[in-house]
């Protein structure tokens, strides 16, 4: 088993910044988007001329992406943007086993990319954001009125309730929702919370190791076994939230910008559990996940991070978009969409960055 130890090295870095106060967590957006390629390329404009920037990110950072990409495309007549949103490692698996090349490579979660693609199919990567789990509802969710957060497992518990989460194997959201309902046994002293929610309604399953730490252990994709009439599966969590907003499910756990861009209601986790305080890095580290491949994910705070890959058919344009990323423009955005950005960016692998992005980083 592969455990990501890299994380820990971002975290001890992190550890010198402001500890970040608010946390929130970019919104899913439904569809993949392609915008039309723009003619007549200004003889000012940094590129252009009918290129294409092909980004493949996670599903959470659509709604943000789709603003740089506007922004991008002003400043770049002639250059289309086609953004593929997945499941982050489903996003990485495009490159490394189906062979897709992308421009740009983002990830809801920052130690996938050293982990599943340097330095084979990377040379860097760079942490620019944060995020925070919440669960979301709307109105309409069954107990809408009752649920706080101190009952939600309880209401969760309710046979008449259906909630959802991501593809553990696809989605770094799905993976963090098992650790945030394993983290919940020990905060809310109920070491049945994780029985009742997850293990007696699909085919994962759950072990305490020698030394302490939980592994949630999730099997193939076509074996997790779920029990529809209480939970609802998706690749990435953009497809569960029209669930939630036509009433198929009453509850998904989700990042909270997620929450905040779609207007749902939601129930905040305590810190000791959300996955968002650098605080509680020790207490988060407590669960792991072993996903269908093998690789293990240990929980840390919610990082996010990108690299352009070494297949990118048009790296230089790829710098220019992740420097918009990285500058004050790009950080508005996120700030504007609710996820902090981390200020300055932190990089793993810097001096094999273009030297344009290096002085944004540390």
């Amino acid at each position: 088993m592969k455990v990501k130890t890299r994380i820990f090295r971002l975290i001890s870095i992190l550890l010198i910044l402001v500890v970040f106060a608010s946390s929130g967590c970019v919104g899913d957006q439904g569809e993949n988007k392609s915008a039309d390629s723009m003619e007549n390329a200004s003889g000012n404009a940094a590129a252009g001329g009918g290129e294409t920037l092909t980004i493949f990110h996670a599903g959470s950072l659509s709604i943000p992406f789709e603003e740089l990409e506007a922004e991008f495309e002003n400043q770049h007549p002639g250059v289309d943007v086609q953004r593929e949103a997945a499941g982050s490692a489903q996003s990485i698996r495009k490159i490394t086993e189906l062979g897709k090349n992308a421009d740009v490579l983002a990830s809801a979660d920052y130690a996938l990319i050293p982990s599943m693609m340097m330095p084979e199919y990377a040379d860097w990567s760079s942490a620019f954001a944060r995020n925070q789990m919440i669960l979301a509802y709307t109105n309409e969710s069954k107990y809408s009125k009752a649920i706080n957060g101190n009952n939600w497992y309880d209401i969760l518990r309710r046979p008449d309730v259906r909630f959802g989460f991501s593809n553990p194997n696809d989605d770094p959201a799905g993976y963090r929702s098992q650790m945030v309902t394993v983290l919940a046994e020990s905060y809310y002293n109920d070491s049945q919370i994780y029985d009742d929610l997850i293990l007696n309604n699909t085919g994962i399953t759950f072990t305490i190791q020698k030394n302490g730490t939980a592994l949630v252990q999730v099997p193939a994709s076509e074996e997790i076994a779920l029990n529809p009439d209480k939970i609802m599966l998706r690749s990435m969590e953009v497809e569960l939230s029209s669930a939630l907003e036509t009433g198929e499910i009453d509850y998904l756990y989700i990042y909270r910008s997620v929450a905040e861009q779609h207007g749902f209601r939601y129930v905040e986790f305590p810190p000791e559990i959300d996955l968002s305080s650098l605080d509680y890095a020790d207490n988060y580290s407590k669960v792991q996940v072993q996903m269908e491949n093998g690789e293990v994910v240990t929980g840390s705070p919610i990082v996010y991070g990108v690299t352009i890959p070494k297949n990118a058919e048009n790296p230089e344009l790829a710098a220019e978009f992740i420097k918009l990323l990285l500058e004050e423009p790009g950080q508005q955005i996120f700030i504007e969409n609710g996820q902090p950005p981390i200020v300055p960016a932190i990089a793993e692998g810097r001096d094999k960055m273009p030297e344009e992005l290096q002085p944004l980083v540390e």
